[in-house]
């Protein structure tokens, strides 16, 4: 299998500042499925670090090693998780997901394990968790940095033994499941916090992957913007075939801290707004939510952007750290959890004792 039938094969114009005024698009050629005979359906681009990801998904496919995806939400974790299994031995079995955020804790561990009837209130019939489900598949985990920490230990028990009991059981199961977890969250820093596991970490973090925001591949922005222009239309029933190159370079300057589900939302917005067979989108409103100061080099690296963002947030908040209105609260980050990422990315912070002003210093 050729690299070249992993990305989306649209053709599209130069966007740089001698190109066009706008940009025709040629609908007709995007109506086929993407990607059908490579099995990477959705993931769509041609960037070197896509290109990157792909070669890295194909190489590890074929082994049954535990995989991480590490990245930022709305980045395609989850089409990648699916490439991996698609491109496995595995692929005839189910594939089997479970967002560990978007349960309650309380019913966490029966979705993952499953439970006998009556082995607690409610428990009218007996379920199969979604690990028996994914027998001899994969079972995908997202947000594995959510599970409570008194169910790492019988999910580090799975990878190790390849074992587990459902709730109010006492007989054990054998279970053959290969494990693709994911998450957005700083597992290292967790792992400070005693949030996390670090034997479950090293469990799991075998084979890591690290898919990359949509700010880090750029190119992949205007075949992006062409399929979901076609995917709204079509559900529409509305006719654009136009977008202007000011409205597709802004699209491309933009950061995107929503990532890939971002843009998909916005184009919708855009194609809903649009009276005619020309994209409108005003620059003006992406521009508007770009952080003053922040730079808009395309080829930033992640620790870059990152630590741009954490000293625009210390600024803010005139230096304070903790408290609703500090910079760990508007980060969505745990005090130390701060601390850890400012010591990884050379930023070091001294208070003044003489004064109730805290000052940031910035090493190398």
């Amino acid at each position: 299998m050729s690299l070249n039938s992993l990305t989306y094969p649209l053709q599209y114009e130069d966007l740089r500042p001698n190109s066009d005024p706008e940009i025709t698009l040629d609908l007709d050629r995007i109506d086929e499925p993407v990607c059908p005979e490579a099995g990477f359906e959705g993931i769509i681009g041609r960037s070197p670090n896509l290109r990157r990801v792909l070669q890295t998904v194909e190489t590890v496919a074929w082994g049954d090693s535990t995989v991480l995806l590490l990245g930022e939400t709305g980045t395609g974790k989850e089409l990648i998780a699916r490439a991996i299994h698609s491109h496995s031995p595995r692929t005839d079995r189910a594939f089997v997901k479970l967002n560990c955020a978007a349960i309650p804790t309380g019913l966490l561990e029966s979705e993952l394990f499953g439970h006998e009837r009556g082995s607690f209130t409610g428990a009218i019939a007996q379920k199969i968790g979604r690990l028996e489900l994914a027998h001899q598949g994969s079972l995908f985990l997202d947000e594995i940095g959510d599970i409570p920490l008194e169910l790492q230990p019988k999910l580090l028990r799975v990878l190790q033994e390849r074992e587990f009991e459902r709730l109010g059981s006492n007989r054990t199961q054998k279970v053959d499941v290969r494990i693709v977890a994911a998450t957005h969250r700083d597992l290292e820093g967790m792992i400070l916090e005693k949030q996390f596991r670090s034997d479950l970490y090293y469990r799991v973090n075998v084979f890591p992957i690290h898919v990359p925001p949509l700010r880090e591949r750029p190119d992949d922005i205007p075949l992006l913007v062409q399929h979901f222009v076609e995917q709204a239309t079509r559900r529409m029933r509305k006719t654009i075939d136009t977008i202007p190159s000011e409205t597709m370079e802004a699209l491309i300057r933009y950061r995107w801290p929503g990532n890939i589900r971002e843009l998909e939302n916005v184009i919708e917005r855009a194609v809903i707004l649009s009276p005619g067979p020309v994209l409108r989108l005003s620059p003006k409103d992406l521009k508007s939510r770009i952080m003053p100061g922040q730079q808009t080099d395309r080829h930033q690296t992640l620790e870059e952007v990152e630590r741009n963002h954490i000293l625009k947030t210390l600024k803010d908040t005139r230096w304070v750290l903790s408290g609703p209105s500090g910079a760990a609260a508007r980060l969505g980050l745990n005090r130390s959890t701060l601390y850890f990422r400012m010591k990884k990315l050379g930023i070091a912070r001294s208070v003044d004792s003489c004064s109730d002003s805290q000052k940031i210093v910035v090493m190398g």
